[in-house]
């Protein structure tokens, strides 16, 4: 089978090779790979650790939501729109909390792109245009391995014919392997990304005096090549990654960085664009944004959606003891969130969904085993480009999808609340 696409990270490479023999897959990276091959599984639905029917352990779990004031449920990341989609209405319907991956990592670009907008491109734009690519706080040749070769570092596209045509700039806190890659390595202090882009744009706006000599870490003459470079690129892009999002100034950090994109966009062309993880944790905020208005932490215990990071977002709800149950899906909040978030887990009954045992599954009331998107399940997903793609189904399977068991519990819920 080709043109198989796969489900780990935000790339979404669409051009895999699938050996139905041999049950391989083939073009794809290690980490896509990894996907692919045959590991561990749920085996089946249990109840307190013991086997049941997916109906069985589906009215169990909808006595658990329905019975909750204010159940929390969270995950959405790596599973398609359609059972996103069914996540949300539930939500609603039982006047819990929305929240997602991205709560703990890319929600500050969030933020930001409320406050600014955002001035991007897709990856296909990116690469047949960029001569100049900045990496800032992100490590594509480990964390999206194809990356480069597909869309930026070594992509050949229709203006930028190679790699010789592209300079590409890594701007982090430590070296990394893209660094390695990279034509210019420029190394900062930790926690100083906003004033080095407040200086940039100082020199790019011609106030090139108000830059002390040092700037976190950066000489002021590099940082003037560095602002050169960009004002010369005929078409540039920075690709920002949880460094700049999780670091001092967070939100703020990318607001910085918006604005320094505006301003290099009054003279020539210049794009701005987040390297996201997980390969739908775009589609865990745009389904909810098409739906509700927003993208996270949405609380819908008054009857209507309410937006509010800092106190809807799914660790501060549990280091509240804000809700009384949770339905985790496609995602292992124990095995990453703050231990005072995971007490209050292990103190409600928790339902999950997912295909692989984690460590959330060690403390799961009810654990409910779903089939692999990209596998044995067809959906949409965004890539982290905003670009829809139609995700195939490639081999049979007895477990049900995600959609199917959202569904199911939906009209269950519905069925009981009217």
């Amino acid at each position: 089978m080709e043109d198989v696409i796969c489900t780990f990270c935000g790339s979404v490479c669409d051009d895999g090779e699938f050996d139905l023999e041999k049950k391989k897959i083939k073009k794809f990276c290690k980490l896509g790979s990894s996907k692919f091959a045959e590991k561990q599984r749920i085996k089946a639905p249990m109840i307190d650790g013991k086997e049941v029917s997916y109906e069985e352990a589906i009215d169990k779990a909808v006595e658990i939501l329905v019975n909750a004031k204010k159940p929390l449920l969270y995950g959405w990341a790596s599973t398609a729109n359609e059972a996103i989609r069914f996540g949300v209405l539930l939500a609603e319907k039982l006047g819990g909390v929305y929240d997602q991956c991205a709560s703990v990592c890319h929600a500050p670009g969030t933020l930001a792109v409320i406050e600014e907008g955002l001035p991007g491109a897709t990856l296909g734009s990116i690469k047949n245009r960029a001569d100049v690519v900045i990496f800032w706080g992100s490590n594509p040749a480990e964390a999206h391995p194809r990356h480069g070769l597909r869309y930026s570092i070594s992509a050949k596209g229709l203006l930028v014919k190679d790699r010789k045509q592209r300079k590409v700039i890594v701007v982090d806190v430590r070296p990394t392997k893209t660094a390695k890659m990279a034509d210019v390595f420029i190394q900062i202090k930790p926690g100083f990304d906003y004033a080095i882009i407040s200086a940039l744009r100082a020199i790019i706006s011609g106030s090139a005096d108000v830059v002390p000599n040092e700037v976190g870490g950066v000489l002021k003459e590099r940082l003037v090549e560095l602002a050169d470079i960009m004002k010369k690129a005929k078409y540039g892009v920075i690709f920002y990654g949880l460094g700049v999002t999780q670091s001092r100034g967070r939100d703020r950090n990318i607001e910085n960085a918006i604005k320094l994109i505006q301003l290099l966009n009054r003279t020539t062309r210049w794009v701005i664009w987040p390297m996201r993880g997980h390969y739908n944790v775009v589609g865990a905020g745009e389904v909810p944004a098409w739906e509700v208005g927003y993208q996270y932490a949405i609380d819908f215990s008054r009857g209507y959606a309410r937006f509010s990071p800092a106190e809807f977002s799914a660790v501060e709800v549990l280091k509240r003891r804000d809700c009384d149950a949770a339905l985790i899906i496609a995602s292992d909040p124990v095995a990453h969130f703050p231990m005072s978030a995971v007490k209050h887990l292990k103190q409600i009954p928790v339902i999950q969904i997912d295909p692989y045992p984690n460590m959330t599954t060690l403390l799961a009331k009810i654990v409910i085993p779903s089939a692999v998107y990209g596998i044995e399940a067809e959906g949409t997903a965004y890539r982290m480009d905003c670009i829809p793609l139609r995700v195939k189904k490639i081999i049979d399977t007895n477990y049900w999808t995600d959609e199917k068991i959202l569904e199911e519990i939906l009209k269950r819920v519905e069925k009981l609340k009217g």
